[in-house]
């Protein structure tokens, strides 16, 4: 595994990483966060795969269907040629009503010759904690643990089926199919189901990219992007995730080693953002719908994430029984950060929800729950602001000031006032006011370092972090404000190596980072066009796109020196930068075909 070389395929239920050779070696059903079907990607001997291999030395290239979640995996040999198309169903079938069953379909079409293959089924699950067995019951293999006889899985498949369980080679004679099923079809599984599934599918991805915005530049760089924002949405509940995988290491051989399968506000709210801003008003209503359910009490305490379907207790463990991915341990499952205080979750929050209520409100009794929500937070951001956190890079070892999350509670006070304002709530907005100005003037006081002529991590100490960046981009200060140009330099000379970002230099709990942080080079891009070094941003985002694996897909780290993707795969956080940095170029192209010189 020299790098994160896998296509994506899901459908707002659940998802799979398939290799660049056509292994589905990351697999959880039936939802995102279940426990693994195939997780190959972290123990290579136990983890379990769903391959496609040929004897003969074949040629394999792959590609996503035009602007579809539809991979297609292409082997040839001088034997001949087929395709592999895979896909998970997913396509409307009422207004509100979607069919995203936890289904993974391999559609299989001969090109050319006489091309033969193998199909390697090999399921291990519970996180490969269970030994699996297997029975053929025409017309499917059922896969079950022996331990837990009703834990199954079902494969259907025009192929006989005995032969796929002795690793047969098999004629790819004519269009053939397999299709994996964590509940036992009632339907027909043939051919024409699986074609008609298929062009189900597809339609729906199409109908979907074709409501997005378009641009001049980075067009299809800003639609797989969107793709995959979209992809990793889980459908019953609105959520989004952080990342579909767990325990893909930051750096090949340390621990840190996160379970991503959840929602993190912060990371929900800005992917929601980009969403709006890419036209899909009715993703964002859905992720405030799942806000609505999580906070329905005005007695809740707040967290910084949450299960997908809004769980609160997201117990961490590990899995000693796995090697990790490149032989990196721990591999977690779970993640304790949901104890944490993080005060910057507030300030992305509000951000979004002030957007709701500016264009596109709902009814009456939607402006008022979510306005019960809004005092919830303001009233919560102005008893806590002062006290210190984790910052937004969960620091596990304590509490500090953290500049960052000081500067989006401002966020947080802002929109709240700005929201009260539109609800002719003079009063009350006048009080938000004031906390947000007390907030502003003590980061100007102590979060600026004159003789270093930036601001600084925490109040505390003289380091820099690239969520500084983000504080002209939230309208706590001008980007024509030359202490924001002089942090903006700051933070590049410490920060900025090999083209890429750290984001921060300084040790925390677990030492010094090793590896790029993906959306802190976003950052700095988005910095350094906005105060006018557009060229140098330009340059910077060209090489940062090269560093996408071979379907232009991001992890949440690059290794500085290789540029190998680490860190769970694919990331919201970087496929949302990618796309608002994007549109910056693009925007920019537009204009300028109107202004005169």
């Amino acid at each position: 595994m020299d790098n994160l070389n896998y296509g994506v395929i899901g459908n707002g239920r659940s998802a799979a990483l398939v290799s660049e050779k056509g292994s589905i070696d990351w697999c959880c059903l039936p939802d995102f966060d279940s426990s693994s079907v195939f997780a190959r990607i972290l123990d290579e001997q136990q983890g379990g795969y769903f391959g496609i291999e040929t004897d003969e030395v074949c040629e394999v290239s792959q590609k996503y269907l035009n602007r579809t979640n539809i991979l297609c995996t292409q082997f040839r040999s001088p034997k001949g040629a087929f395709e592999v198309i895979d896909f998970m169903p997913c396509y409307r079938t009422g207004v509100e009503d979607y069919f995203t069953p936890s289904e993974i379909y391999r559609y299989i079409r001969p090109l050319s010759g006489k091309p033969m293959l193998r199909v390697r089924y090999y399921p291990a699950l519970n996180y490969a904690r269970d030994t699996v067995a297997h029975q053929v019951e025409e017309p499917y293999i059922r896969s079950y643990s022996e331990l837990h006889p009703s834990d199954c899985i079902y494969l259907y498949s025009s192929f006989p089926l005995q032969d796929i369980l002795d690793d047969t080679e098999l004629a790819v004679d004519a269009q053939h199919f397999l299709v994996l099923s964590y509940t036992q079809k009632l339907v027909t599984i043939d051919l024409n189901r699986v074609y008609l599934e298929y062009q189900r599918t597809k339609v729906y991805w199409l109908n979907w990219t074709n409501r997005s915005r378009k641009f001049e530049l980075y067009t299809e760089e800003i639609l797989r992007s969107l793709l995959i924002l979209k992809l990793m949405t889980y459908q019953p509940t609105g959520a989004i995730l952080a990342a579909l995988t767990t325990s893909i290491p930051e750096t090949i051989g340390e621990v840190r080693n996160w379970d991503y399968r959840f929602c993190w506000l912060r990371d929900a709210s800005m992917s929601m953002d980009t969403l709006l801003r890419m036209g899909h008003a009715h993703a964002a209503q859905r992720f405030l719908g799942y806000i609505k359910h999580i906070l329905k009490s005005k007695q809740d305490r707040f967290q910084i994430m949450y299960g997908i379907r809004g769980e609160r207790d997201l117990h961490e463990s590990d899995l000693p029984h796995l090697s990790g991915y490149a032989g990196s341990k721990p591999v977690r499952i779970g993640n304790a950060a949901y104890h944490q205080r993080q005060h910057d979750v507030f300030g992305y929050l509000l951000d979004v929800i002030s957007k709701y209520y500016k264009y596109f409100p709902g009814t009456l009794d939607d402006i008022e729950e979510m306005w019960e929500i809004v005092q919830n937070i303001a009233g919560t951001v102005s008893e806590a602001w002062r006290n210190p956190d984790r910052g937004i890079w969960e620091i596990r070892e304590r509490d500090r000031h953290f500049v960052s999350s000081k500067v989006m509670s401002w966020v947080a006070m802002d929109r709240a006032t700005k929201i009260a304002l539109l609800l002719r709530k003079k009063q009350t907005a006048v009080r938000w006011r004031q906390v947000a100005d007390e907030i502003h003037d003590e980061v100007m006081l102590h979060g600026w370092n004159e003789s270093l002529h930036t601001f600084t991590q925490t109040y505390d100490n003289t380091h820099v972090d690239a969520s500084l960046l983000l504080m002209a981009e939230y309208g706590f200060i001008s980007y024509e404000d030359v202490r924001y140009r002089s942090s903006v330099r700051k933070i590049k000379e410490d920060l900025f190596h090999n083209g890429l970002m750290y984001r921060y230099v300084n040790e925390d709990d677990f030492g010094r980072p090793t590896s790029s942080f993906t959306i802190c080079t976003f950052w700095l891009i988005q910095a350094l066009f906005r105060i006018g070094c557009k060229e140098e941003a330009r340059e910077i985002f060209d090489q940062l796109l090269a560093c996408g694996n071979h379907l232009g897909l991001f992890s949440e780290d690059i290794d500085f020196s290789t540029k190998r993707l680490l860190g769970n795969f694919p990331q919201a956080y970087s496929h949302l930068a990618l796309i608002n940095t994007a549109i910056l170029f693009s925007e920019e192209q537009y204009a300028s075909r109107f202004i005169k010189p």
